[in-house]
C-alpha cells in the first residue's frame, strides 16, 4: 500500500450521496464514582431516526474512507457547539480499515476541531473488534499514533468479536469497553462475574480503564461496581439522543 501524502490522496466516493443521509446521536458515559458525565459516544443514525445498521448497510469499499471521515467531522461539529465542560470526552467510532496513514487521515478531524474550538485532547477514538482486522500491525500503528497525538483510544465490544485476548496481546488501548453480552444479567451469572473479575485484574495490571456498556438495570450496575468498574454506559442511564446531549442533572439520581 502506498502511503498518501494527504487525505486528498486517499479520498473515495462522497458519502453525502447516501440514500439514507446520516447524522449522530449521543449517549453519555458515566463516571459513577464521581457522579458525573465522563463523556459522550457519537453513534451514527439516519437523519430520520433510522438505526445504525440501516446507515452502515450503505458503506462499501468505494465510500468507506469518505464515510469514516464524514462521521468524525459531523460528531465534532455537533459536540463542539454543545459540550461546554472542558474535561468531557467525545468518543468517536472509527473504521481501522478506512485509515490509510493516521497522520494524513486525521487532518479533516483536526480541522473540524479547530473550527469548533474543541480541544483535541478530549477526543477518544474507539474501534470495534467486531470489524475484521485485516492488518493488526497497521491497527497497532494507528493506536500508537493516536496516543502520540494525545487522543484517548479504546477497544469497543470487547469479548464479542474476532479476537478477544489475542487482540489485546497485540496492542493495548487506554480503555476497553466490555461488550453488553457480558454485562447482560451479570447479577445472576457467576460465570460472567468471574470473567469480568478476571478482566478487571488484567486491566489493572496493564494500566487500562474498563467501561461497561449496555447496562440496563440497577442490579447489573451494582454488581459491576463491586467488581471494580467505574465507567458505565447504557439505557439504565440514558438512550442515545439524536443530535442532543443528556445533561448531568437528568442523571443525578442514577449516577449517585
Amino acid at each position: 500500500m502506498t502511503t498518501p501524502t494527504s487525505c486528498e490522496g486517499c479520498r473515495n466516493t462522497d458519502a453525502s450521496s447516501f440514500a439514507i443521509p446520516f447524522t449522530m446521536a449521543f449517549q453519555p458515559i458515566i463516571d459513577v464514582s464521581a457522579g458525573a458525565i465522563w463523556g459522550y459516544e457519537a453513534l451514527v443514525r439516519g437523519t430520520g431516526g433510522e438505526g445504525a445498521l440501516q446507515v452502515l448497510s450503505q458503506v462499501t469499499d468505494q465510500n468507506r474512507y469518505a464515510f469514516d471521515q464524514a462521521c468524525r467531522v459531523k460528531a465534532i461539529e455537533l459536540a463542539g457547539r454543545a459540550i461546554g465542560d472542558q474535561h468531557t470526552k467525545l468518543s468517536i467510532n472509527f473504521m481501522p480499515n478506512a485509515v490509510y496513514e493516521p497522520s494524513a487521515c486525521i487532518r479533516a478531524t483536526l480541522a473540524a476541531a479547530a473550527r469548533t474550538q474543541f480541544d483535541t485532547n478530549r477526543l477518544m477514538f474507539e474501534f470495534t473488534e467486531n470489524e475484521h482486522i485485516a492488518d493488526a500491525a497497521h491497527v497497532n500503528h494507528i493506536v500508537a499514533e493516536y496516543r502520540r497525538m494525545g487522543f484517548t483510544t479504546a477497544i469497543d465490544d470487547f469479548g464479542a468479536g474476532y479476537a478477544g485476548l489475542s487482540l489485546l496481546a497485540r496492542f493495548q488501548t487506554d480503555l476497553i469497553k466490555i461488550d453488553m453480552e457480558l454485562v447482560r444479567d451479570i447479577d445472576s451469572s457467576k460465570v460472567k462475574q468471574a470473567i469480568v473479575r478476571a478482566l478487571a485484574g488484567l486491566a489493572s495490571e496493564l494500566g487500562i480503564t474498563l467501561l461497561a456498556e449496555g447496562v440496563e438495570t440497577a442490579a447489573e450496575l451494582n454488581v459491576l461496581r463491586n467488581l471494580g468498574i467505574a465507567l458505565f454506559q447504557g439505557y439504565y442511564f440514558a438512550k442515545p439522543r439524536l443530535e442532543g446531549f443528556t445533561t448531568s442533572s437528568e442523571l443525578i439520581h442514577k449516577a449517585a
